[in-house]
Order: structure tokens, then sequence, then C-alpha cells
């Protein structure tokens, strides 16, 4: 399936790219989410008639990205759950406590931005999380996790 990227997409391109990608993958995802649009010849050239307000778009994006990675920099939040005297979590602290946990503090910040590569916490202590916030702009962040006073 041929694609336009309307913005840039990780690991697939950037804006005005024409790939080819799957079809579910296009369909299901790139489609809906406003990210690209079927290469057909009316859209390539609607494309390009509009391409400097993707540009304008895409750079606002970017901006705002940059400036929310400043905040998020450096920022700490404590997360208190259950836990036993060994430090071991009865359950775990995953991506939607922490977004919780930062909102909550004044920083917005949303679950699918929190990037866990090694899994949910399940033990209490610090932990450096990664923030990704855009194509481009990524931001880590410190979760003091301690268990909950009885």
């Amino acid at each position: 399936m041929k694609l336009i990227l309307l913005q840039k997409v990780t690991n697939l391109g950037s804006l005005g790219d024409q790939v080819n990608v799957k079809p579910g993958y296009g369909r299901n995802f790139l489609v809906p989410q406003g990210k690209a649009v079927p290469a057909s010849a009316s859209n390539v050239a609607e494309f390009e008639a509009r391409r400097a307000e993707y540009e304008a778009r895409a750079r606002e994006l970017s901006a705002g990205a940059e400036s929310r990675r400043d905040r998020l920099n450096g920022a700490a939040v404590t997360i208190a759950a259950n836990a036993s005297t060994e430090g071991k979590l009865y359950g775990s602290v995953g991506p939607r406590d922490i977004a919780e946990a930062f909102t909550a503090a004044g920083i917005p910040l949303e679950k699918s931005e929190v990037v866990m590569g090694e899994g949910p916490l399940r033990r209490t202590g610090e932990f450096d999380v990664l923030v990704h916030l855009h194509a481009d702009v990524e931001a880590t962040v410190k979760v003091t996790v301690v268990p909950e006073k009885s």
C-alpha cells in the first residue's frame, strides 16, 4: 500500500515521503490517525498545494514537544504502591500510573507517551523512565516507587 506521510513517523519517514507499507498498518493505524493519506494522483496534487501548511503544523508540534521536554527533563515523581517488606510490589506500576502521577503534579503527560521497554515496575526504588513526546523528542524522568504506609 503506497501512502504519503503527513507528519514524521519514527522508523518510516518524514513529512511528504511516499512510502510502501503493509495494508493493515496503513489502513488501521496511519490513515485513521491522520499520519498519512493514500498516494493517489489527486492526493499527491493536494498535498503539494498544502505542503507549506503541513510543514508549519509540523514545526508547531515539534516546538511544543521541545518546550514540554524542557519541563520534563529532570522532573521527578513519587508513587506509593502496596509492597512487601522485601520491596517487591504486590501489583505493578505501569505507564498509566506514571502519567497520572505527573498530571497530578502539574505536568500533563499521556499514557501513550511513557515508554517502558523492560515492562512495568515491580520493585520499590528509583527508576529512570523514557518519555517519547514526538518523533524526534524524548525526555528522561525519575520515578520513585515507595511502599504504602499502612
